[in-house]
């Protein structure tokens, strides 16, 4: 397994407020730490941190994370006024060595600019990253994103399986573990060995394999790409290109 694993979850234009974000990512933070012990602690960038920790630590408190979320918003060039459809950034990381970074973009709501994400990249090697890239692991990780930030999709795949998948952009990205909203459509039959599991009442979680699904295994690529194709037949891989608002024209 030495390719470029990641979990992503996505979502459109949607504006919150950086208080809303923050109740968001706090529900986030407490699920995640149940996942596994490497993601009980996290930190970010800034000055002063002791040398001896990765960094600033971050506690997953409402009152803190909307504190971090307002210091993150873009601003112009001119007159450093803030742009408030472009939301909030923030990226952290659990360890100085055998790190999982973690990228959170929210409370979005310009059609351009990209997707609203929450993105958790595992270490590229170490015994972290093993214990990691596994199906029990993998999808308690991506039912904490779907509970908490309620996304479109999200997946869990190596970046290598990703390009060979897709087939245009934007569209929904199928993976070796998919969650799909309920807001997308109808589920259609698809077949073994993939598991279907329900996300509470907001979307379906999709297990193509038990084992790791790799793009160096032609099996594996060939299998992805058939349930991509089935669940395109049924309109859930179609994303509309962002319109302009009245604003725009």
């Amino acid at each position: 397994m030495d390719e470029s694993y990641y979990v992503g979850a996505y979502w459109g234009p949607r504006k919150e407020t950086a208080l809303e974000c923050a109740r968001r990512a706090e529900l986030f933070f407490h699920m995640l730490a149940r996942c596994d012990p490497s993601f009980t602690q996290w930190y970010r960038a800034g000055r002063g941190f002791p040398r001896e920790l990765p960094g600033h630590p971050v506690h997953p408190e409402i009152k803190e994370l909307e504190k971090l979320f307002l210091q993150s918003r873009n601003r112009t060039d001119v007159g450093k006024k803030v742009i408030e459809d472009l939301g909030f950034s923030r990226i952290m990381w659990n360890a100085k060595e055998e790190a999982t970074d973690l990228h959170l973009s929210c409370g979005k709501y310009s059609p351009w600019g990209g997707p609203n994400i929450c993105l958790l990249s595992p270490p590229s090697k170490g015994a972290i990253r093993n214990r990691l890239l596994r199906v029990p692991v993998l999808t308690d990780v991506l039912t904490a994103m779907a509970t908490a930030w309620d996304p479109d999709f999200a997946m869990a795949s190596s970046t290598e399986m990703v390009r060979l998948i897709e087939k245009r952009k934007p569209e929904v990205r199928v993976g070796w573990l998919t969650y799909l909203s309920r807001r997308l459509g109808t589920l259609p039959p698809l077949p073994a060995p993939v598991r279907i599991e329900p996300v509470g009442t907001l979307g379906w979680l999709l297990v193509l394999s038990p084992e790791p699904m790799t793009a160096s295994n032609p099996e594996h690529v060939a299998f992805t790409a058939r349930i991509r194709q089935l669940l395109d037949r049924a309109g859930l891989i179609e994303r509309p290109e962002p319109e302009p608002s009245s604003e725009d024209s």
